[in-house]
């Protein structure tokens, strides 16, 4: 499976391969990524998720200074996500309906940007242990592009916050720190 997805993210027909972000372009990446707990009851947990992202650039390059960049929206899809408790492994899977990124305009080959986004998260066991198996996340990243000539690979700190937003009435939630590395391209519709 994981192959087959490979050779279609890198043998998309209708696409052309661009060194970066361009306004009306597109961002397809493989990502996965890891970290742990860092509240209270929480703070030993571990995080692992892998997903699939594709990205709408909305905007040509605006903003004042070193402020200047371009908006994407952007959509996960997660397929794995382990939390890894106390007493348990949760196995889950989750979509993440939007993410917004602001890429800073770079000359050079390294595009730092900020995201900010959320979704939801489900798993085949309580998380928190004892609260809910229908959780959502919300965070942020900060992270660099490395562009080469048609692909780039990103890397990124990610703050994430899991919680099931009332849905039972324990709700400690799970603040996360994490690192996530990308694989992907910038493209553009011929």
């Amino acid at each position: 499976m994981t192959a087959f997805a490979f050779a279609v993210f890198l043998h998309a027909p209708a696409v052309r391969a661009q060194a970066g972000p361009v306004e009306g372009g597109h961002e397809l990446q493989v990502w996965t990524g890891g970290g742990h707990g860092i509240n209270g009851t929480q703070s030993g947990d571990g995080i692992w998720n892998a997903g699939f992202r594709y990205g709408l650039i909305l905007t040509a390059p605006h903003g004042p200074g070193f402020l200047r960049g371009r908006l994407e929206y952007a959509v996960d899809a997660v397929p794995a996500f382990l939390v890894v408790q106390k007493t348990n492994i949760a196995y889950g899977l989750g979509v993440n309906p939007f993410a917004f990124k602001w890429a800073l305009e770079t000359h050079g080959s390294v595009v730092p940007y900020l995201e900010i986004g959320g979704g939801t998260l489900f798993t085949n066991t309580k998380v928190p242990e004892g609260t809910s198996r229908i959780n959502f996340t919300s965070g942020g990243a900060l992270g660099l592009h490395f562009l080469r000539s048609k692909h780039n690979v990103s890397a990124e700190v990610r703050f994430m916050h899991i919680s099931n937003a009332g849905l039972s009435t324990l709700n400690p939630g799970i603040n996360t720190i994490q690192f996530r590395l990308g694989f992907g391209l910038f493209s553009q519709k011929e």
